[in-house]
């Protein structure tokens, strides 16, 4: 018997520790005083002017490298101070480098900046920091800073080399037409939600087409869209996201942009919490679990609290484990959209067969001997007993290859009934519990033998069974591990 539970709202992870607090500074105009003449406080003295500061530096005896800048500075003017500096010097500046070679005086320059209430950074003498520069990709208006805590700087390079393969030069032109057109759309006489409308428009064009130039065009076509839509842009929507087996790291590119657009998240049981670290930080999360005969929460509440969440203008995601598409009620919850006229997309996952039989290098078909996969469910829709209508020769064909989901009540009398319908007891079976997860557990053996040895192993849930003569080569190999992923 069934026990119904209600749907029960995650409190939001919390912010974890910082070592750093990442502020990016309003530079544009003001007063950055630079003290020393060494290669390290050109490069300083280059950034800060490209920040659009006014750049004073204080030095005997400068660099060439601190000459060329001051003569070619990227943004705010540099100018040198042939001298060294004084306390004087640091009052009524937005922010203090120092570039010295002996602690003495490093920690002379922190202290009369503090003195004066600047922030101050002294090159690669984290003790007198009071913050860091660290690494940086520049598609400005886009920047991205990385900071390692001044553990690792070597690393932040690398992390920012990955970074810069990533993001397309084009995103400098994206991020300059949002800043150029943000106050117009404010101005535009759209909703709240038309501009929302309009911004996720601008996004995904921008997202897949980097190198396009944006122009006053492309701005008339996202209004002219938004427009179009009309009314209904008022309306929330629903996306059905397949949240995989377990493993975040097998999230498609299309759920994790889902996730970290929706206003809400309706999620399972069976969702690895790992997953939901993918999501927006302010978005909701709710349990809407639906366990194996355990406590559950109503289909018809789910699809109610769905639908209401989308009308009040919500981007709903209902994110479910392995695929939607599979033994996930989602024709259910794609009828209940439709009947209120809720926009609703379906994001494919990867399912727990799929997962598992990567991880444990299985192949699911052989090209001259198992040509059919076919998924199956292990009970029927209202009761824990075997389905009525079970193709009980499409299980005993030796060309096939079954995942059977939600097996283990049914598994003993699933094996009884199919090697008495033609299954060839011998066929090689594996039992996986939790697939794809760091605490992924196999059990493998004849198919005859496995309800015995799977109610002998305890493995916890979920748990998969496949069945097919394509994973017989790999049961010496499988059997009784647990496989670290």
């Amino acid at each position: 018997m069934n026990v119904s539970r209600k749907p029960l709202e995650e409190e939001s992870s919390r912010l974890g520790p910082l070592a750093r607090l990442p502020v990016f500074l309003a530079l544009d105009g003001k007063r950055a005083v630079v003290a020393g003449g060494s290669p390290a406080a050109a490069w300083k003295a280059e950034l800060l002017s490209a920040s659009g500061a006014v750049v004073e530096v204080y030095a005997a005896g400068p660099s060439d490298e601190l000459l060329y800048v001051a003569e070619n500075p990227p943004r705010g003017a540099i100018a040198i101070n042939r001298r060294g500096w004084t306390a004087h010097d640091i009052r009524g500046a937005t922010i203090a480098v120092g570039a010295f070679e002996n602690d003495e005086e490093a920690a002379a320059f922190a202290s009369a900046a503090r003195a004066h209430g600047v922030p101050v950074n002294v090159v690669d003498k984290p003790a007198f920091c009071d913050f860091a520069f660290g690494a940086i990709v520049n598609r400005s208006p886009l920047v991205i800073g990385i900071s390692t805590d001044g553990a690792a700087p070597v690393f932040a390079q690398a992390i920012r080399a990955k970074l810069e393969a990533l993001l397309p030069n084009g995103f400098t032109a994206w991020a300059g037409a949002a800043a150029r057109w943000r106050s117009v759309v404010k101005a535009s006489g759209l909703s709240f939600s038309g501009r929302r409308k309009f911004w996720q428009l601008f996004t995904a064009y921008a997202l897949s087409n980097p190198d396009h130039e944006p122009s006053e065009n492309d701005f008339d076509r996202f209004i002219a869209d938004v427009r179009g839509i009309g009314t209904t842009v008022e309306n929330g929507s629903v996306a059905l996201v397949g949240a995989g087996p377990g493993d975040p790291e097998l999230l498609t590119l299309r759920a994790v942009r889902a996730l970290q657009s929706a206003d809400v998240i309706l999620f399972d049981d069976l969702v690895s919490r790992d997953v939901l670290d993918f999501a927006r930080r302010e978005a909701r999360k709710m349990l809407v679990g639906k366990t194996g005969f355990g406590p559950s929460c109503k289909q018809e509440d789910i699809n109610a609290l769905m639908v209401s969440l989308a009308k009040q203008g919500k981007r709903v995601v209902r994110l479910k484990g392995g695929d939607p598409l599979i033994f996930g009620r989602a024709a259910e919850e794609i009828a209940a959209c439709q009947a209120a006229n809720i926009p609703v997309d379906v994001v494919p996952g990867i399912t727990a067969a799929q997962g598992a039989a990567a991880r444990l290098g299985l192949p699911l078909t052989e090209r001259k001997c198992v040509r059919r996969l076919q998924y199956v469910t292990g009970h029927a829709k209202k009761s824990a007993a075997l389905p009525d209508d079970f193709d009980w020769r499409s299980l005993a064909d030796p060309e096939t290859t079954t995942a059977i989901y939600m097996p283990t009540r049914t598994l003993s009398a699933l094996v009884e009934k199919a090697t008495a319908e033609g299954l060839d007891p011998r066929t090689p079976a594996l039992a996986i519990a939790r697939a794809t997860r760091p605490d992924q557990a196999v059990v493998a053996a004849p198919v005859s033998e496995l309800p015995q040895r799977l109610a002998q192993a305890a493995l916890p849930g979920p748990v998969l069974v496949m069945i097919g003569r394509s994973l017989g080569e790999q049961i010496p190999a499988r059997e009784g591990k647990r496989r670290r992923g």
